[in-house]
């Protein structure tokens, strides 16, 4: 991994957004130390680059036809595990943020982010260092310390069997639509379990009952 100490740190973009993509890729051009290899437009096209290419830091866009961020990250780090991914987007909403970290991005920042802390995330970002927007660290804050209200409860005991089945989906980031064509039942069915199952687990949302699935070990047992 390329570091502070005089190697050139690469860097590949991933926007559907072709401005975005040429306004960061011509700013980061002009600062000492970072090298743009590419910038495209798609998840798919992220895939190949980085396979062939092993990017140090790819800023990762969130929302893109095909293939969105989440799905991208979640293969580039299997395709180039030393590729370091930065979440770059427009959104801060929990159903974003959560999801792209547990995918592997290793920071998370939006497109408001001073072109200096930009920089200055790519260089960190290269030496494993972590940078979240306050916004976003402000929420993993809160669900960190919302989980352990729940620590005595027992999911595999209390939640039905559909209930596991639809929390674990909440836990990968499906969506409510994307449930009920999994499960092959009506949205309005999955809204009534998701409500009963935030309902048990006394969490406020979607998120906080993801947070626990996956800290209670949900995630890596068989219904």
């Amino acid at each position: 991994m390329a570091d502070m100490g005089g190697e050139t740190i690469t860097v590949l973009i991933v926007d559907d957004h072709a401005v975005v993509r040429q306004g960061v890729r011509a700013f980061l051009e002009t600062q000492p130390g970072l090298s743009v290899l590419a910038d495209v437009g798609s998840g798919a096209e992220a895939l190949r680059l980085a396979a062939e290419l092993v990017p140090d830091v790819v800023l990762m866009d969130l929302v893109m036809p095909e293939m969105d961020g989440v799905e991208a990250t979640r293969r580039l780090k299997q395709v180039s595990p030393r590729s370091q991914v930065i979440v770059l987007t427009s959104y801060h909403q929990d159903e974003h943020i959560f999801p792209a970290i547990r995918a592997g991005a290793l920071s998370y920042l939006l497109k408001d982010v001073d072109s200096s802390e930009l920089a200055g995330a790519v260089r960190k970002a290269a030496r494993g260092e972590a940078v979240l927007h306050p916004r976003v660290a402000a929420r993993v804050v809160q669900e960190l310390h919302g989980a352990r209200q729940s620590a005595a409860f027992n999911p595999f005991t209390e939640l039905s069997e559909r209930e596991l089945e639809v929390l674990r989906l909440i836990a990968d980031g499906a969506s409510n639509s994307e449930i009920a064509e999994r499960l092959v039942i009506s949205e309005k069915t999955v809204k009534s379990h998701v409500s009963n199952i935030l309902s048990k687990l006394h969490v406020l949302d979607r998120t906080q009952a993801a947070v626990f699935a996956w800290r209670e070990g949900v995630m890596r047992r068989d219904s």
